[in-house]
């Protein structure tokens, strides 16, 4: 591959990316040629139906599955070439994880604090003390500071996925990624966790990547980009004047957005290939696999069903 990335401004670049789960008796196509970039400090979020590739794709990114072909770069970094005893390394130190499952991201028997301070173990060079110091600035950087000395089951499903959070930012990570991380909890609870990835991206400059088949939790950022049949189709991008409330009015609440705070994209590949949402599909009522694309006077594309000539 000769392109030229731009790793100074993203930190994840997804270039034509393919992944092939294969078995004894099928083979799987995961991804078809994924093209994504995204920005170093963005909160993004990855959304599609189940089957769609979204998780496939998290997974890559984190390094806990290897791409099959096509490029995949995580902080300037070549996951289709790192070597497997840099792995490890990578997981520890350049992104971290929250999971839907809370018994996936805690250890029960462990307090707040404690589960926080686990993963600073492997550490060597810093005191406990500082261990315990940061453990405690990231609860209150999540706003779960005053149960620091309680257990997993004094606390609620909301109050864990906040130490979940905290966990994952023990080892300054760059990349912050969330699988379905409002998935067992309510609205109310949502917009809280909602309100603490802002937090920390604007505290830390953490980049967060959210996985959701939720399309209200895609409104509530910046950028949401739609995965369909292993590619992606097309992207939400958050309205300029709602950017500017979520990021300087005080008591501005997630909450307060709709559908009409984001516009939808199609996404063109490097081929030209774009794919026309479904619902457009209906309403041309096509009786085939053939569309008619046709361009008016003001330069707008046209679709519209074909029309044969007898």
């Amino acid at each position: 591959m000769n392109e030229v990335y731009d790793f100074e401004k993203y930190v994840v670049i997804c270039d034509t990316l393919v992944k092939i789960y294969k078995t004894r008796d099928i083979e799987v196509l995961a991804l078809q040629g994924l093209d994504l970039q995204i920005e170093y400090g963005e909160i993004i979020a990855i959304i599609g139906n189940s089957g769609s590739g979204k998780s496939t794709l998290l997974n890559m990114i984190g390094g806990l599955d290897k791409p099959s072909a096509g490029g995949l770069f995580v902080d300037g970094i070549d996951l289709l070439k790192m070597r497997e005893k840099d792995v490890p390394a990578f997981k520890t130190g350049t992104v971290g994880f929250v999971w839907q499952n809370n018994a996936r991201n805690l250890i029960p028997y462990l307090t707040a604090l404690e589960n926080v301070m686990m993963p600073m173990q492997f550490n060597k060079l810093e005191s406990v003390a500082n261990k315990k110091e940061r453990a405690r600035e990231l609860l209150d950087l999540t706003d779960i500071g005053k149960r620091a000395g309680h257990k997993l089951n004094q606390l609620s499903g909301g109050e864990q996925q906040r130490v979940a959070i905290a966990l994952a930012l023990a080892n300054h990570p760059k990349i912050l990624l969330a699988d379905e991380p409002t998935g067992s909890v309510d609205t109310k609870t949502t917009e809280v966790i909602m309100d603490v990835f802002r937090s920390v991206n604007k505290a830390l400059g953490t980049t967060i990547i959210i996985v959701t088949h939720d399309r209200q939790i895609s409104k509530k950022v910046q950028r949401a980009v739609a995965i369909r049949d292993g590619k992606t189709s097309s992207e939400f991008i958050m309205r300029p004047s709602i950017s500017v409330q979520m990021g300087s009015i005080s008591g501005f609440s997630s909450g307060d957005i709709d559908e009409s705070t984001q516009q939808e994209f199609a996404v063109l590949d490097k081929a030209g290939r774009v794919q026309i949402p479904g619902e457009f599909l209906e309403q041309l009522g096509l009786g085939d696999n053939k569309v008619h694309i046709s361009m008016d006077g003001s330069k707008q594309i046209v679709l519209s069903a074909p029309k044969y000539n007898e």
